[in-house]
């Protein structure tokens, strides 16, 4: 298996708390990286087995007797019962790294762990491979989160990655993050996908809520991958879905809990009310995206309607995920106004302003930060910019901006 770069975090916050939690959509390697870095004494339970959740659930002190810490309990949302439970054995015994915890449902628990147990537990946050992961393999990625300041552009020219171009990148869009895609090239990217959203219907979706129309709903996940990297209107999602706008945010919402999009908040102050407030929407894999909407290539992506949307997710996940596997979160907005001025992200860290934008091209221009600008009307300082591209190496647009090419990120 490769090296996740989350081990390091997971191994560093087992050291100081008790219980740790990992969160992330289903089959994204979540277990496997636990047991990977889990020593012999340490015992591994799935409460997938309905034996082991059965128990959780109606005996939890007994539960927690068969199963003794140190101890890794896989899908914990299934048995929040045992929360109360750990809570009082961790209080007693005092001992770091006493429970690793998975769940696929990260809305649901975080409701119960901020009940039971507020500053006990870490939580941590895990999507499919990023790039950096598959280009250093078994040796692991040591990739440090994305912000386009001189010392991230330095460190990156220091490990200067190899070039790709258009076709390369859409064949790494087009086959998606999952690591039984990425690890198994046997496998069929059809099927495990189909195969993936099935599983995902009948188990998650029906955990969360009871859905009457299990079509609608799956229609509702292909109008939701159609529109990725753009605001959020539920009332035309709801038209095509034929449902209602109610149902829409609560099918939304099931989406952001089980981890498979992320909704991304314009940035905003109090100096300008001419600042659109509506959120954008972002699948978390841009794989499973593609098949959803139909595409049979990367070619045909490539050449298709959402070749620009796709790139950008693609972009917002990588960048997600060089936070999310340092055990971080980042401060990341995108800024559009009733002017039509856009921006595709913005960073705000240490006071300053960070812009960014992404375009699916080999020869970035002026013209394409010329948004930029705009964030001096919200009178905070600003820090340097970047153009996210297909340009071959890290290269200075001016001496605010950087060009950085896709694969460095």
């Amino acid at each position: 298996m490769l090296k996740r770069t989350l081990q390091k975090t997971v191994e560093e916050v087992s050291k100081s708390f008790p219980v740790l939690l990992i969160t992330g959509p289903r089959q994204v390697g979540k277990t496997t990286l636990l047991e990977m870095i889990a020593d012999k004494k340490r015992k591994y339970v799935t409460l997938d087995d309905l034996e082991q959740r059965k128990l959780a659930k109606t005996d939890p002190a007994m539960f927690l007797q068969v199963n003794q810490p140190p101890l890794i309990i896989d899908e914990i949302q299934y048995a929040p019962e045992l929360f109360s439970y750990i809570k009082m054995y961790v209080d007693t015994t005092k001992k770091a790294g006493a429970f690793w915890l998975t769940g696929s449902q990260k809305f649901q628990l975080m409701k119960n762990i901020t009940e039971t147990l507020a500053g006990r537990v870490a939580i941590l946050d895990l999507l499919g491979f990023s790039y950096q992961e598959k280009i250093k393999g078994v040796n692991g990625a040591d990739d440090i989160p994305f912000l386009p300041t001189i010392e991230w552009v330095e460190t990156k020219r220091n490990k200067k990655a190899k070039a790709l171009n258009v076709n390369e990148i859409y064949e790494l869009i087009y086959q998606g993050s999952f690591p039984k895609i990425v690890t198994d090239k046997n496998i069929s990217r059809d099927i495990f996908y189909k195969s993936y959203i099935q599983t995902y219907i009948e188990r998650d979706v029906k955990d969360l809520t009871k859905i009457g129309n299990e079509i609608a709903f799956y229609n509702f996940l292909v109008a939701m991958a159609a529109r990725t990297g753009q605001l959020i209107n539920y009332s035309d999602i709801a038209r095509d879905v034929d449902v209602d706008i109610k149902t829409a945010k609560s099918w939304a919402s099931i989406l952001e809990a089980s981890g498979l999009i992320k909704f991304l908040q314009p940035y905003h102050n109090n100096i300008t009310k001419r600042i659109i407030k509506t959120p954008k929407m972002y699948f978390l894999d841009t794989g499973l995206c593609a098949y959803l909407t139909g595409w049979d290539s990367p070619k045909t992506l490539e050449a298709g309607a959402m070749n620009g949307a796709i790139l950008e997710t693609y972009v917002f996940a990588e960048i997600l995920k060089s936070y999310w596997n340092n055990g971080k979160e980042p401060n990341i907005y995108f800024y559009r106004d009733k002017d039509q001025k856009e921006i595709d992200f913005v960073f705000e860290t240490n006071g300053k302003l960070y812009p960014v934008e992404v375009k699916k091209t080999a020869t970035p221009s002026l013209a394409n930060i010329k948004s930029f600008s705009v964030l001096e009307s919200l009178k905070k300082p600003i820090g340097e910019g970047a153009v996210i591209c297909l340009y071959k190496d890290l290269f200075p647009l001016n001496r605010n901006v950087n060009i950085i090419p896709i694969n460095y990120i």
